[in-house]
């Protein structure tokens, strides 16, 4: 590795012992973890078996925060009432559990970027709605970016990336609508080359046909709403409610029985 990468003794000391940190509760992803970790170079992986949202959010002190968090939480997942009552906004959403985690376990000036579902965004449910508040409040959300479906193989829904700092409150949010060209896939992952234009424009937060900025003071202080709204001429992700699902489903199934009906009268 030294001899790789040109690192001196204390700085391999240091990544060996006091650069890499990791948290997993299932068995066979700790074990893959652990090795991954050993065969890039990290002969004592700092990481532990434990389930990262019994911890009680109170108990985190300063010792325990990060400078940088990088996580890809389980989404759609539920957590028991008495895991629940670890958190200030208590919800049974997992993502939102650890969302809640990671900003209590970040340092002052800490960074961090998290996957998660994109309905995030938009969801008018309590617990939604007083996480996207205590982000906006706690951290400076800069970077939003929307990922196209098949991103993370699995996941079953589309999701985005918040790229945010802790320890001041957000002013400006910069959005970008992440489109390959191409249907993703297990066999036709994203690559370096899908994520370059991101990666250049978000130095500069540039404003494109795929790329925008919202100030927060224009956002409703009552739903603290993010919706992914593209004024630059792409298209706007709607995200409907369940009543308005179920009231097309139904309009759908009358239109169904008229067309059936139709067919039956001409027997």
């Amino acid at each position: 590795m030294k001899a790789r990468i040109g690192l001196t003794t204390n700085e391999i000391k240091m990544l060996n012992e006091s650069t890499f940190y990791g948290k997993e509760k299932k068995s066979l992803a700790y074990v893959i973890a652990v090795m991954n970790m050993i065969l890039h170079g990290i002969e004592a992986p700092n990481i532990i078996r434990t389930n990262t949202l019994a911890e009680n959010l109170a108990d985190i002190q300063e010792k325990d925060r990060y400078d940088v968090i990088l996580a890809n939480p389980p989404f759609g997942g539920k957590e028991r009432a008495e895991v629940q009552q670890n958190f200030p906004i208590r919800t049974g959403e997992t993502a939102f559990l650890f969302l809640q985690h990671f900003i209590r376990s970040l340092k002052a000036g800490g960074r961090a970027g998290i996957v998660i579902k994109n309905t995030f965004l938009s969801n008018t449910d309590n617990a939604a709605v007083s996480l996207r508040k205590l982000l906006l409040e706690s951290c400076t959300l800069h970077t939003v970016l929307d990922c196209p479906g098949g991103t993370f193989q699995g996941a079953g829904v589309k999701t985005v990336v918040l790229f945010f700092e802790k320890g001041a409150p957000t002013r400006r949010i910069w959005f970008y609508q992440l489109d390959p060209g191409r249907n993703l896939g297990k066999t036709n992952p994203l690559n370096d080359d899908d994520m370059a234009e991101f990666v250049a424009f978000q130095k500069t937060f540039a404003d494109s046909p795929k790329s925008w900025i919202i100030d927060t003071a224009t956002i409703d202080p009552a739903t603290s709403d993010l919706t992914l709204r593209n004024p630059n001429g792409g298209n706007e992700v709607l995200h409907r409610s369940v009543a308005e699902l179920l009231d097309e489903i139904a309009a759908l199934d009358v239109e169904s029985d008229e067309v059936l009906n139709g067919i039956r009268a001409l027997l």
